[in-house]
C-alpha cells in the first residue's frame, strides 16, 4: 500500500501547474459558464459584458480591443459578443469564432486576434489562425475585416 502512495505522489509533483495568469482565466471561464447556465444569455447582455471587459483593460490594448469590437461588429453582425475565459469573443451559435487577448492578460509583448475552427479560414494544408497586434491602422482594419467576413462567410 505505501507503494502505491509514493507512486501517486510522486506522479502528482511531475504534473506541471498552472501560472497564475492562467488561473485566473479558468476560473473567468468558470464564472462565464455559470453565468450562460442561469440564464440564456441574448446579445445585449454579451455586448455589456465584452464592453465592461474591455474598459478594463488598460491602453493600449482598451484602444485596439475597442476598435476591433467596432469593426467585427460591422464586418459580422450575425456573431455575437460574450466573453470567453475572461477576454472578449465573439460566437455563432454558441461556439466562439474569434476573440481578442490583451498582450497585458498574459504579460506578453502584443496582443492577438485569434480564430477558432468554427471560423472559415481554411487555405490549403495550412493558414494562421492568430494574429499579433501592436496597433491598428488602415491596412490592418481593412485586413481584419475581411478576415472577420470571411471567417462567417
Amino acid at each position: 500500500m505505501k507503494d502505491t502512495q509514493k507512486s501517486a505522489k510522486s506522479t502528482s509533483a511531475k504534473r506541471k501547474t498552472f501560472s497564475d495568469e492562467e488561473r485566473a482565466a479558468m476560473k473567468e471561464r468558470a464564472k462565464e459558464l455559470k453565468a450562460e447556465g442561469r440564464a440564456n444569455k441574448n446579445k445585449a447582455d454579451g455586448e455589456s459584458d465584452v464592453l465592461a471587459k474591455i474598459a478594463e483593460m488598460p491602453e493600449p490594448d482598451r484602444a485596439i480591443a475597442k476598435r476591433l469590437h467596432a469593426i467585427i461588429k460591422t464586418s459580422a453582425p450575425t456573431l455575437s459578443p460574450k466573453t470567453w475565459y475572461g477576454m472578449p469573443a465573439y460566437a455563432r451559435d454558441g461556439k466562439v469564432v474569434c476573440f481578442f487577448t490583451s498582450a497585458d492578460k498574459f504579460k506578453s509583448r502584443y496582443a492577438t486576434l485569434g480564430f477558432n475552427d468554427d471560423a472559415n479560414l481554411d487555405d490549403g494544408a495550412m493558414w494562421p489562425t492568430s494574429f499579433a497586434l501592436k496597433k491598428l491602422t488602415a491596412a490592418e482594419e481593412a485586413r481584419i475585416a475581411a478576415l472577420v467576413k470571411k471567417a462567417v462567410s
